[in-house]
């Protein structure tokens, strides 16, 4: 990190009279902290880098992956397509349907929303409803589960 910036740092800590102020550039990170009152203190400034993205992103990776998977027992409802899910017909209106209520084949569960168009997506299974995958407004992506009916 250029010193020009660090100064500037400093400058405005000294002028706000914040306590601490740690900024993150790449994978550099500059961490300027003040002990006691606002024109008395020392700074200490401590620079050191930080972890890369994609260290964090296969540590998080890895422990997804060894998450049990649960096991889902009835018929799943995928999407066709990827949009938006929304489970009401109009933010006022009420969910096409909720956990417990008993479906047929053809009725509405929720619509996508994709580039515009309102596609509905219908049961395809007769059934009462088990779970809701999806949140209201949600993206959704191309087979992703909807909905279980049992």
């Amino acid at each position: 990190m250029d010193v020009r910036k660090i100064k500037k740092l400093i400058d405005l800590v000294n002028e706000t009279g914040i306590s601490e102020l740690e900024i993150k550039e790449g994978e550099e990170s500059v961490r300027i902290t003040r002990n006691g009152h606002v024109n008395s203190a020392p700074m200490h400034i401590h620079t050191a880098p930080v972890a890369t993205a994609a260290h964090q992103l296969a540590a998080a990776i890895e422990t997804i992956a060894d998450a049990p998977i649960p096991e889902v027992s009835g018929h799943t409802v995928h999407s066709p397509m990827v949009g938006t899910a929304y489970l009401a017909p109009s933010p006022q209106a009420p969910a096409f349907v909720k956990v417990g209520d008993t479906v047929q084949v053809g009725d509405v569960l929720c619509i996508v929303e994709a580039m515009k168009m309102f596609n509905q997506i219908e049961a395809d299974a007769a059934g009462k409803i088990k779970s809701i995958l999806v949140e209201n407004g949600q993206p959704v992506e191309y087979g992703q589960s909807l909905f279980v009916i049992e």
